[in-house]
């Protein structure tokens, strides 16, 4: 059974979504996932996007953006060197980088993707250690081979599954989710897509649609008791954002940096102890062939706004929507965390009148 989204539930968002609200809406995207649940204490997976498919290696124009670095993203000081993302985005947790990093490049190597003579690929983490134990290390290369070739485009899960699968937020059940925004035609019709592993916020925080959500649901917040603790935001943040919009790296990294304000429309203003790091990539030509100059088409930057816009609405959503197809889980050492209840979600927003 397809689980409900937050717009089903009637959640208000800002913009319209593309066809499957997904990064996939971004033509030649793909994502793919391995989830490991096993046993007592494994709750946890990979998460692997490929910018142009699994078929197409040509780089793409990208730049990052820490917002909070108390995290990892290999590779990110040569796609801010270079402007360009070659390969695959893998997204795991904190001590299975290495593996994920490796187990890409030997991927590459076997289908000759590699674009130069060595390979710097793009990992990036955000920590399980309540729900999963991190020191099982029980992302294998078979995993990250698994995520790699079973990516596709079109409707994506989201939830419990690939990097997310062990993930908090709020302190309700987090983890992978996606949206895309798709603008109208005279405004480039350009498609901005996210996708996120949440692994933040106090439950204090939580906003959904501008609506203090979390001061109405305390109960069961493993840290806080739904109460303001005084304390730092642990936990983490990744999001990948993907356009079809013919953008520069410098541009890139404004993109970027919207997603900050999303992860703010839904309540955390980043802790010390949360790594909230962000990327974006634009799929458009980047001009590469076997010249030594390229001609390259771009958006100038006073039509970046809409982009700038979609960017915050769909990091907001992609938030909200891990949150909402997030299930109750068990994990290490008998660690429980509910998830969103869907019921007392719609209750509070009709009380604010925010219902769609």
């Amino acid at each position: 059974m397809t689980k409900p989204r937050a717009r089903d539930l009637g959640i208000p968002f800002e913009g319209t979504p593309g066809t499957h609200n997904a990064i996939t809406d971004v033509p030649g995207v793909t994502v793919g996932y391995a989830t490991v649940i096993e046993g007592p204490s494994a709750r946890t997976g990979v998460t692997v996007i490929h910018p142009r498919g699994q078929k197409n290696h040509a780089p793409v124009f990208a730049a990052t953006f820490a917002f909070n670095g108390n995290g990892e993203m290999t590779g990110a000081a040569w796609v801010d060197e270079g402007g360009m993302l070659e390969g695959p985005i893998g997204i795991t947790n904190t001590h299975s980088v290495g593996i994920v990093r490796d187990t890409i490049i030997d991927w590459q190597a076997k289908n000759d993707s590699i674009y130069q003579r060595w390979s710097c690929p793009v990992v990036t983490e955000t920590a399980d250690g309540w729900l999963n134990d991190m020191n099982g290390f029980h992302v294998k290369p078979e995993h990250v081979w698994s995520a790699l070739d079973s990516a596709k485009d079109g409707p994506i899960a989201e939830g419990n599954v690939g990097g997310g699968t062990g993930m908090l937020c709020y302190e309700f059940k987090g983890g992978t989710g996606t949206s895309s925004r798709k603008l109208p035609e005279k405004l480039g019709g350009w498609t901005v897509g996210a996708l996120v592993q949440s692994n933040f916020g106090r439950r204090f925080q939580l906003t959904v649609a501008g609506v203090p959500v979390g001061q109405h649901l305390r109960e069961n917040a493993p840290f806080s008791s739904g109460e303001n603790p005084f304390k730092q935001d642990d936990g983490s943040l990744i999001i990948v954002l993907a356009t079809d919009a013919p953008l520069l790296p410098h541009q890139l990294k404004r993109i970027a940096k919207r997603a900050s304000l999303g992860m703010a429309r839904t309540g955390s203003l980043g802790g010390n102890g949360s790594g909230d790091i962000f990327l974006a990539f634009s799929t458009a030509s980047t001009g590469i062939g076997g010249e030594p100059t390229a001609n390259v088409k771009y958006l100038l930057n006073d039509y970046l706004d809409p982009l700038f816009f979609a960017a915050a609405y769909a990091s907001e959503e992609s938030i909200i929507n891990s949150m909402v197809a997030g299930e109750a889980m068990t994990g290490h050492k008998g660690m429980f965390v509910d998830a969103l209840p869907h019921d007392r979600l719609i209750e509070i927003m009709r009380q604010y009148n925010r219902l769609a």
